[in-house]
């Protein structure tokens, strides 16, 4: 009887896959598989997490859906605001920083917040891709004893939340704000509109700052809908989600969500 031997050759796919778990686990240098380099910080130590909504106007990140897993982030990655909901991928680059960096952590974050520039070498300066975090997200990518900075590598990601997207109003009868939150998919606001039920027409909302948008109409005593369209392209018409009694510092959530 003769024995035969069958070889299997791994397939390229196969390697592929391997090169992608060693990269994503072991950190990069360069700018690979979507992942970039930057920094991290934290702040807050002495605040709750949840008030870290700062420039994007989120007055409770836990009760806008983004949790305590937030950040501030430099102009480079803010953009004036519409970065505001944005998800981000993070983890320490353990190659660079072995000492403090935990082995393969890695978090998602949510941009809330703006880390300002001091024009003097600081890590939010221009052209500088930084995540200002909270201490609970800075910790869990982190040793604890490291009080300073860490080099990361981040990648944006879509935003998973729960339930649909929030509205709250604000403002007063000829100056109408919502602040819109809990957004999914890419995060970030590219566009808004607004329907009254007896304006019957979408009007374009302007953004006001951060995640509130304005508009200069009288929508007292109708039903509100909006229209969103994220920084990818994708559009959702919330229809009929704020009832006509409504009463501004109320806040409505939809049942849809971009997913």
């Amino acid at each position: 009887m003769v024995n035969a031997v069958i070889v299997v050759k791994p397939s390229v796919s196969f390697w592929h896959f391997l090169l992608f778990v060693g990269v994503v686990f072991e950190g990069i240098h360069g700018q690979a598989n979507g992942w970039l380099n930057g920094h991290a910080t934290f702040y807050g130590a002495n605040q709750s997490p949840a008030t870290l909504g700062g420039a994007c106007g989120y007055d409770n990140t836990v009760h806008a859906g983004f949790g305590v897993n937030t950040a501030a982030v430099s102009g480079a990655l803010f953009r004036g605001g519409e970065a505001c909901g944005a998800c981000y991928q993070v983890m320490c680059n353990y190659n660079v920083d072995p000492k403090w960096c935990i082995r393969r952590a890695v978090i998602t974050v949510t941009a809330t917040n703006f880390c300002p520039p001091n024009n003097n070498g600081g890590w939010c300066d221009p052209p500088r891709q930084h995540f200002d975090m909270s201490m609970p997200a800075f910790f869990r990518l982190a040793r604890q004893g490291n009080e300073g900075i860490i080099p990361v590598i981040y990648q944006r990601v879509a935003c998973r939340r729960r339930g649909g997207v929030r509205f709250t109003l604000k403002g007063h009868s000829n100056f109408n704000m919502v602040m819109f939150s809990n957004v999914g998919g890419s995060g970030d606001i590219k566009n808004v509109w607004i329907r009254g039920s007896r304006t019957g027409t979408w009007v374009p909302m302007h953004r006001n700052w951060g995640a509130n948008w304005q508009s200069s109409l009288d929508l007292q005593n109708q039903v509100l809908s909006f229209r969103l369209r994220l920084v990818d392209g994708k559009i959702i018409n919330f229809l009929n989600v704020v009832p006509s009694r409504w009463r501004f510092g109320q806040t409505f959530a939809s049942k849809n969500q971009f997913y």
